[in-house]
């Protein structure tokens, strides 16, 4: 279930990118207002000769598609990239059109060329956003040689030499091209972790749900047993009554012995949740850790479990799903990597209790101990098997943090091959009878 909803998740990735609209809007808003406010400063309290009218009309324009659009579409319509690069795209040109009627890249705006290029790359696919900052280096070439002038005083003319003209050309590119790929990066890790953290909480929510189980049992038999009793009660009368028939007596008979047995099942329930709730929501720290390798050890693997503080002070632990889960997934992953033997240490004192897990596998590739945790990264030295060491390290490395573990990854001495995995706790964080 786990595996087709994290698909499911991966596959929508896109679907939950998309830009809204009405967000769109609001930033094209306050272009309008920035070119326009610009524009009256220039042209009517620093009265700079300026193309009013070709100003006006483009700054115009760019307000009439919003109105249009506004207008047109609910606030909580989302574009698809297509309609997002179409968009973006005549905001590009707009802005470049109105650059280039005053001054091209001698004018200090011309940066403001950058927006465009990093909304896109924050929100759309990457194929439409290369497309989009190819059409943006285009723009700022064509800047590069525009014949009218930068707005300035009466008289003065400002000539940019060419070497400058292109030093401003390669800083505009330059910054487009980082800032790009700045937010494309993030955009997507903030959406990756987005991802792995839905992933997380739907495995927590699983393994809470199975531990819940033997209390929806006792609360199924005590449900069941007040019908069970009425149907052993009619049972028995029906057999007092037919004893001396024939035709009923054996089937009256089977009825009742199947009461009685249900009765027995259902009394057997009520009986383990009732006298074993205790012993199932605490145990001692060894038990756990028997319960967790437990089912890892019929993989044709050695799996050694060694206890280095005696188990008279142990701690006893609650029952945590998200510690259970996230040991269990780390020792299956050791498991799955081990050449012939995995070795769990498990040490306590008053301060804090420590569990190492070590194969004897190649361990971890030297670029990926410092990834190690984040959400899909998949590569590990392994002959025969592709894949692993991915959104379920994440999400056992989470689950376990969340508990006040910390872990530490790395390789084993170089006498020794294989991975190392090292999880502590403060005692009073683990052990249920301590003063928290």
């Amino acid at each position: 279930m786990i595996d087709k909803t994290q698909s499911h998740t991966l596959e929508d990735r896109h679907s939950s990118r998309r830009l809204r609209l009405q967000t769109l809007v609001r930033l094209r808003w306050l272009a309008v207002g920035g070119q326009a406010v610009t524009v009256f400063i220039v042209a009517f309290w620093l009265k700079f000769p300026l193309p009013l009218i070709a100003s006006c009309s483009l700054i115009a324009a760019l307000a009439w598609v919003n109105f249009y659009l506004t207008i047109r579409y609910p606030p909580t319509h989302r574009l698809e990239s297509p309609a997002a690069f179409a968009l973006l795209g005549f905001d590009l040109l707009q802005l470049c059109a109105l650059l280039f009627i005053t001054g091209g890249l001698a004018n200090p705006f011309a940066a403001l060329v950058c927006v465009p290029v990093i909304i896109s790359f924050a929100s759309q696919p990457i194929r439409y956003s290369t497309a989009l900052i190819c059409f943006a280096m285009v723009c700022i070439t064509v800047l590069a040689f525009s014949p009218f002038p930068l707005p300035w005083f009466d008289g003065v003319e400002i000539n940019v030499h060419n070497v400058m003209q292109f030093g401003v050309w390669c800083s505009i590119a330059s910054t487009m091209a980082f800032a790009a790929f700045y937010a494309y990066r993030v955009s997507m890790e903030a959406s990756q972790l987005a991802d792995a953290l839905a992933a997380t909480e739907l495995v927590l929510q699983r393994e809470k749900h199975l531990s819940q189980l033997d209390g929806l049992a006792a609360a199924a038999a005590h449900e069941l047993g007040t019908p069970l009793a009425t149907i052993s009660v009619v049972a028995k009368e029906m057999e007092r009554e037919l004893k001396d028939d024939d035709r009923f007596r054996e089937d009256v008979m089977l009825l009742r012995s199947q009461s009685e047995r249900c009765r027995d099942i259902l009394r057997r329930l009520t009986t383990l949740s009732s006298e074993g709730e205790a012993h199932m929501r605490r145990l001692p720290l060894s038990s756990m850790i028997e319960e967790i390798v437990a089912p890892h050890r019929e993989f044709g693997i050695t799996l050694e479990l060694i206890e280095k503080s005696p188990r008279k002070s142990e701690p006893v632990t609650d029952r945590n799903a998200g510690i259970m889960y996230g040991l269990g997934n780390l020792i299956e992953n050791a498991v799955d990597y081990a050449r012939e033997k995995v070795t769990v240490t498990v040490e306590h004192d008053h301060d804090k209790v420590l569990i190492v897990i070590e194969d004897d596998g190649n361990g971890y590739a030297p670029d990926i101990l410092t990834r190690i945790g984040e959400p899909y990264v998949t590569r590990r030295q392994k002959e025969d098997t592709a894949g692993g060491l991915g959104l379920g390290l994440f999400i056992a490395k989470t689950l376990l943090e969340r508990s006040g573990a910390s872990l530490v990854f790395e390789n084993r001495d170089p006498e020794s091959a294989g991975a190392r995995i090292r999880i502590e706790w403060p005692r009073m964080l683990i052990d249920a009878n301590s003063t928290k």
